[in-house]
């Protein structure tokens, strides 16, 4: 199995490509996609949708693993991040990727074991997982991997 897992957005979205070998998690490939704040929603959403193509023919992608939508205070922030992540479930489908959602809580305990970890600690434990993170990674970027971590952890790891 080989994953993009995503951090969805439509301002930053987090890419990251794994594979679950020799009994770990690996990396080999992250990104964070970053649009024109300028540009139209509709403009910024195709960036984002031909970056998931890109990446997933690039890297022959076969599973995508993403982060579902966490409803904040923001109802325009939240629309938009919305229609990212369809743009990006599509993308995956028309590639004849698997798809697998998870919960921001779902990522939080695959990756530190414990639902309600900060940012700090998730970061720490991505690191620890994953040790070829690249050392000017992005948030966003971290999000992703630990969204591939789940997904390997849950559906990677044939014997």
């Amino acid at each position: 199995m080989r994953v993009l897992a995503v951090d969805p957005g439509y301002d930053r979205v987090g890419l990251a490509v794994m594979e679950y070998e020799n009994g770990k998690e690996k990396l080999l490939y992250s990104n964070c996609i970053l649009t024109d704040k300028q540009a139209e929603l509709n403009q910024r959403l195709q960036v984002v949708g031909d970056a998931i193509t890109e990446t997933i023919k690039e890297h022959d992608v076969d599973t995508l693993g993403i982060e579902t939508l966490f409803f904040n205070k923001n109802v325009k922030t939240a629309m938009g991040v919305a229609q990212a992540r369809g743009i990006i479930i599509y993308v995956a489908m028309q590639q004849n990727c698997t798809i697998h959602e998870f919960s921001p809580q779902a990522i939080k305990i695959a990756t530190t074991g414990y639902g309600n970890s900060d940012k700090v600690a998730m970061t720490a434990m991505v690191k620890q997982l994953v040790p070829d993170v690249p050392v000017d990674a992005l948030d966003d970027e971290y999000d992703a991997i630990a969204v591939g971590i789940t997904c390997l952890a849950h559906f990677g790891r044939k014997i």
